[in-house]
């Protein structure tokens, strides 16, 4: 398939807000696909190169050639020169990367060049999300989304399942199983403003602290563990002690999800920043000092497999009854059973009281669901967080000249693929933290105008605010009251940030 055609596709599903058109639209390009383009297609459509970034910025970008007049840009051809591009390095690889850049470019039509821009930019936002994607996988092959679905969590590669599903049908998607030592997606939460507002959507919960750490993922096969981030990044060299700890466990087979938090001696947490340290590029003799002064512990909350069998399928109870029975109580995450609203707010002020930032409120007979932000799991913090997403950022003055400080803060819109533009904020930045991400916002940067930079929108921020108020000034129709930046979340990316639909229903319930 001509890439012209994969960039035709991507301009009609921008151009429609329908779900079911969406759905239409990119089933009817999977469906014309070989076998070896379906990964790069889906990739493509959902505004990712399915080999991570190649180092190629919009500087690369601004004097490309002319477009050509006729498409013969082949899909396969252009994955095959942007991987060989993502693999340059040494002596004379920027100019190098540069000529194939300008190569590819100079054969590629208007439509096909402002697709790759794009794409490499970070800017294909048109709405094909992941949900969108497996719906019309599942179309397109003519199988259940719930079958694809289930697949793509355990693989972590919707790519995969997708040519799977549609070269072998359902047969074929029997293969992805749950694999020790491989990980998976994690299960994220929904939110709610108190936990009242959670039991009404969950009636009989089991409560258990929420830990303000780095959230994990543990496996262990025999002698061998590996950890991963909630982005599935190994980290296992960056956590000795806990790799240490899992080993001494009476077992030969698990998955755990768990969070990593360094622990203060009187039992509270370090601040946030201190356990996020660890998981930085760090040298053997920084990772020994750090390792002695903010040793990591890992609290386990959840279990997958155990000693050859998957739990994944299994209720909350009975996972976690499983848990009780394997591990010390000093490594699980405290938790109640409860109906009572008034008891689990009794919890969450406890849970305060020791340093923590609230409760996760998670429904008894739930299944754990890799990959998705499902019902089943209500996150409540007291304070005023929300994580979002840095669409840009303004040049300081005064004592921050030369520093990329005011920040412009997003929600995610699952409607359209982008993100909704709620306020801006200077606060809460150290001057560590201003010469970092001065640094690495002008590494994304995607334009500037005036003062502003404007960049790709990866980066995820911790931001506390004191309220939300109406505002026709921005887009969403609410804006961020006195907001500060509490920390960066390299744990999450920009997927994972809250939608504006989060936003709004705290602002509903503040204004009701």
């Amino acid at each position: 398939m001509l890439l012209e055609e994969v960039a035709a596709a991507s301009a009609d599903v921008a151009a429609t807000s329908s779900r079911m058109k969406k759905v239409e639209r990119l089933s009817s390009v999977l469906s014309g696909l070989r076998p070896d383009e379906v990964p790069i297609a889906v990739a493509y459509l959902s505004g990712v190169l399915p080999h991570g970034s190649i180092g190629v910025g919009w500087a690369s970008l601004r004097d490309v050639p002319s477009p050509a007049a006729e498409a013969t840009l082949q899909l396969v051809e252009v994955d095959q020169t942007l991987r060989r591009i993502g693999g340059l390095a040494g002596t004379g690889s920027q100019a190098a990367r540069r000529e194939a850049i300008h190569d590819l470019f100079g054969r590629a039509t208007e439509p096909g060049q402002g697709f790759l821009r794009g794409l490499l930019t970070g800017e294909v936002r048109q709405g094909a999300l992941e949900g969108v994607m497996v719906d019309a996988v599942a179309k397109a092959a003519e199988v259940p989304a719930t079958e694809v679905r289930r697949a793509a969590m355990l693989a972590g590669d919707l790519g995969a399942v997708a040519e799977a599903a549609i070269v072998g049908g359902s047969s074929a998607l029997t293969r992805f199983r749950l694999s020790v030592l491989t990980p998976l997606k994690p299960m994220l939460a929904q939110s709610a403003e108190d936990v009242r507002a959670a039991f009404d959507r969950i009636r009989s919960a089991v409560v258990e602290w929420k830990l303000d750490g780095a959230r994990i993922q543990i496996h262990r096969l025999g002698d061998e563990v590996r950890v991963f981030t909630r982005n599935l990044a190994d980290v296992t060299d960056r956590v000795p002690e806990i790799v240490e700890t899992i080993l001494r466990l009476p077992l030969q087979a698990a998955v755990f999800d768990a969070e990593a938090i360094a622990m203060r001696p009187d039992g509270r947490p370090h601040p946030f920043g201190l356990t996020m340290s660890r998981f930085g590029s760090r040298s053997r003799r920084d990772l020994e000092e750090l390792r002695t002064d903010y040793p990591l512990s890992p609290f386990v909350f959840d279990v997958l497999h155990l000693d050859g069998e998957d739990l994944i399928d299994r209720p909350a109870t009975e996972r976690f009854a499983a848990l009780e029975e394997r591990l010390p109580e000093d490594l699980r995450v405290t938790r109640i059973v409860t109906e009572d609203p008034a008891e689990a707010e009794r919890f969450l002020d406890e849970a305060l009281d020791r340093g923590h930032e609230g409760v996760m409120v998670k429904a008894r007979d739930a299944p754990y669901e890799a990959g998705r932000r499902g019902a089943s799991w209500i996150k409540v913090k007291r304070a005023n967080t929300l994580d979002l997403v840095i669409l840009a950022a303004e040049w300081g003055h005064g004592r921050r000249q030369g520093w990329l400080s005011n920040l412009h803060l997003g929600a995610r819109d699952p409607a359209t693929g982008g993100f909704v533009m709620l306020g801006k904020t200077f606060k809460g930045m150290t001057d560590e933290m201003l010469a970092w991400q001065t640094e690495r916002l002008q590494q994304i940067e995607t334009s500037r105008e005036g003062i502003t930079v404007h960049v790709r929108p990866e980066l995820v921020v911790e931001v506390a605010f004191d309220g939300l108020q109406t505002s026709t000034r921005y887009p969403g129709g609410v804006a961020l009251r006195f907001a500060r930046v509490k920390g960066y979340r390299p744990d999450k990316d920009a997927d994972d940030a809250d939608t504006i639909e989060t936003v709004r229903d705290i602002h509903a319930g503040s204004v009701s």
